[in-house]
């Protein structure tokens, strides 16, 4: 091999690894701008997914995406019940910390005021006479379930007790103010489009249940039924069939607030996704394929898929002219590798993309998995759209708390792994 074709090879090389080093920075700074006390957790409150998503739309122009029809957006509404407000729990007079000792169940309306406790063990509603016996004593009081010393049980008694949980949870025939549910399990918050009859706490905190007797609420929700959002959508025109699609998408919504200084940031969850959509944007805008990628930032998925469901009942190109796509979410770890849900319905894909990653050893493996509608290409499935959903495994564990932060958020595979959906997407 002569001098010049081995410092040519060497360049290559060198300009591939800056190339995929600057991939790194960007989705950094993606994922550190989306997780910002700018965007408010991307949620419902303080305009925190509108700013999210006119950050988004401007890397969408700023890359060169083409927008669908004279704008990036597809408007939609959705309802929502949120917290912009106070949030406050006192148990005998002791101030505990929102998102950290405890959370609001996010169907919770609102409540003011100072309480007594009615406190039972959850094996205290093992039985129907049990659960008769409490519904004559809540009156005005709030339930207060110790869950911390929590008996062995059958399976038969664990149903009972989830059956008449739930029935004091939402039943709107019984007078009770409220319940705080404390546990040992790990604090994890939602979002909600509705509104129960009573507010529900689930606490994470050792508290001696003998030592307690009363508690001090504010919670404060406004619910707002037609909440205005916005999908984003744009493409890179294919080479000779532009009228045929590869589809990316990422949902960039998260929890927002509970509260006026709680949110949730959401980096793994899913500002990691949308860094990976933005990272191939740039990558494809760069170097166009024989089909039209296309590629859509959902809004709505913490609160039921409702951007997805949006896009797949009022479609912007006929969902019969995608080849196929592509979801990503939870994309900010990778230690153990990536799983594949839908892997087994489209077998000869799934294994494509585990030759493609064999031939090359970017990820330490890739698992396969069935069908499950837990993230976004479920509603484009439901209307027969060959699709995956893959997330990556391993590392933190942080998902819809407060602590899903950029700083912890390793992206410890993300060089790899946008490597191998580059040319798993080359493929077609």
């Amino acid at each position: 091999m002569n001098k010049k074709r081995i410092i040519f090879l060497i360049t290559i090389h060198f300009i591939c690894i800056f190339s995929f080093s600057q991939n790194i920075d960007y989705a950094k700074l993606i994922v550190q701008k989306l997780t910002s006390t700018k965007f408010q957790g991307r949620g419902y409150t303080r305009n925190g997914n509108f700013l999210a998503a006119e950050y988004i739309s401007g890397e969408f122009k700023r890359i060169g995406l083409l927008p669908l029809q004279n704008t990036y957006y597809q408007k939609f509404t959705i309802p929502a019940n949120t917290f912009p407000n106070d949030i406050s729990l006192k148990i005998n007079d002791k101030t505990l910390k929102p998102g950290i000792d405890y959370l609001v169940d996010a169907s919770s309306p609102t409540i003011q005021g100072k309480f007594n406790l009615l406190k039972v063990l959850r094996k205290d509603l093992d039985t129907h006479e049990k659960l008769i016996n409490i519904i004559n004593n809540i009156n005005d009081k709030i339930l207060y379930i110790d869950e911390l010393n929590k008996a062995s049980e059958d399976k038969n008694q664990s149903k009972s007790i989830n059956e008449y949980l739930s029935f004091l949870k939402y039943s709107s025939e019984i007078k009770c103010k409220g319940i705080i549910i404390n546990t040992h399990e790990k604090l994890t918050w939602n979002a909600s489009s509705e509104v129960n009859c009573r507010p529900i706490i689930i606490l994470n905190k050792s508290i001696d249940i003998n030592s307690i007797s009363t508690t001090e609420i504010t919670i404060q929700n406004k619910f707002i039924k037609n909440y205005s959002t916005q999908n984003i959508i744009g493409y890179v025109k294919g080479v000779s069939s532009p009228d045929s699609f590869l589809v990316v998408i990422a949902h960039y919504d998260h929890l927002g607030n509970m509260g006026k200084n709680t949110y949730f940031p959401g980096a793994n969850d899913n500002a990691s996704g949308v860094a990976m959509l933005l990272t191939l944007a740039e990558y494809f805008s760069k170097h166009p394929l024989q089909y039209s990628v296309l590629f859509i930032s959902l809004s709505g998925e913490e609160i039921g898929l409702l951007g997805a469901k949006e896009f797949t009942e009022h479609p912007l190109i006929p969902l019969k002219n995608i080849k196929f796509l592509v979801n990503f979410d939870l994309a900010g770890t990778g230690d153990e590798g990536v799983r594949v849900v839908n892997g087994s319905i489209y077998k000869d894909k799934f294994d494509l993309l585990r030759t493609i990653n064999s031939e090359n050893n970017f990820l330490s493996k890739i698992d396969i998995r069935g069908e499950a509608c837990n993230s976004d290409h479920c509603m484009f499935y439901k209307k027969g759209v060959p699709c995956f959903y893959i997330y990556t495994q391993g590392g933190i564990k942080a998902y819809h708390d407060v602590y899903d932060i950029s700083e912890t958020l390793p992206l410890s595979a993300f060089e790899p792994y946008s490597k191998l959906m580059i040319k798993f997407f080359e493929s077609f």
